[in-house]
């Protein structure tokens, strides 16, 4: 079943819009921040790494958002150009905001966190006259990526950009991608997230994230009430996670199709989040079925948890394709199935 419609003349399969920020992964790993010594620099910010995802993959995507007017700036518009992904609409911030770092600790194979600096930002100082009509209305998807509706004036540049696509029959994907920063309070959380899930086609979140989503009006709600609820709303796709036991996505037709990780030996706990978003949607927007979409997703967030870093590990269709084959060779054809 052909769940998302998309626009067979649409310029680009998808855009994104939101945070393009800068990730400091340790060299000398296993150890605190407070430690560590040596850091790679990359590339980062989950909207961003989805893009990145995409465009290795072959899809065309652009990009709607505000970068520091520095060499960071610089760093992370020149890096998207290099990967074929259109920069037409990233901006330069003009009031002195800088890139998003985060810092990262990587203690374990398992045990990971994140220290991010978003004070004074340039993501969340992207304004509605920033995002254009012809624009919006030149992709199959607009992918709303959660973080950005932490702050004004960037909250009502998505919600502007929401209506752009409703208007010209743009597929709406909310990623829903909590980040504690910038945030005042639970009830913000939820008011924002669900005024963008009310308006989504497809969903993508994990158990927690739902939670947040629904605070004001379905606490303590499971998966498929979860679901149930947003295609009462606009939703044909609803994807849940939940880590290390794998995740599912229900659809509007009431089926669920559920997905292991396949097999790796990690490296860090984070990351695999947006290589799964990115592949699952390459598998849409390539008509596969909803299971083979789950599939690509999960081996490309196996492949992600086994790199040093994301943007830059992103993997290509013959390296997925390659991916799975080898670890079906090695455990069996059913080895990620649900």
């Amino acid at each position: 079943m052909e769940y998302i419609k998309f626009k067979k003349d649409a310029k680009y399969d998808l855009i994104a819009i939101g945070r393009i920020a800068i990730d400091f992964n340790p060299i000398d790993y296993f150890r605190t921040l407070a430690e560590s010594k040596e850091y790679r620099k990359y590339l980062g910010g989950s909207p961003a790494n989805v893009a990145v995802g995409l465009a290795r993959l072959g899809k065309k995507v652009g990009f709607i958002a505000r970068v520091s007017d520095d060499r960071f700036g610089d760093y992370v518009t020149d890096f998207f150009v290099k990967e074929g992904i259109d920069v037409s609409h990233v901006r330069r911030a003009e009031h002195g905001e800088k890139l998003g770092l985060t810092f990262t600790e990587i203690l374990s194979p398992t045990e990971s966190s994140i220290l991010m600096y978003r004070d004074g930002i340039a993501d969340l100082s992207l304004e509605p006259a920033d995002v254009d009509e012809e624009y919006v209305a030149s992709a199959k998807a607009l992918l709303i990526s959660g973080t950005a509706l932490a702050q004004s004036p960037s909250r009502e540049a998505c919600l502007k950009a929401m209506q752009y696509a409703e208007k010209n029959g743009v597929a709406i994907v909310f990623d829903i991608d909590y980040r504690a920063y910038n945030w005042k309070s639970a009830d913000e959380i939820a008011v924002y997230y669900t005024a963008v899930a009310e308006h989504a086609d497809i969903i993508m979140g994990s158990r927690e994230e739902y939670d947040l989503t629904q605070a004001l009006f379905m606490p303590g709600a499971d998966d498929a009430a979860t679901a149930e609820h947003w295609f009462g709303k606009k939703a044909k796709i609803v994807i849940i996670k939940h880590g290390k036991e794998g995740s599912e996505a229900h659809t509007c037709d009431g089926k669920r199709f559920r997905i292991k990780p396949f097999p790796v030996k990690a490296f860090k706990s984070f990351g695999g989040g947006d290589g799964y978003g990115s592949a699952f949607l390459c598998g849409l927007f390539d008509g596969m079925a909803v299971q083979d979409c789950l599939e690509l997703g999960s081996a490309s967030a196996s492949m992600l948890v086994a790199a040093h870093g994301c943007s830059e590990f992103m993997p290509t269709m013959e390296e997925l394709q390659n991916f799975i084959a080898e670890e079906k060779r090695q455990y069996g054809e059913m080895i990620a199935r649900g």
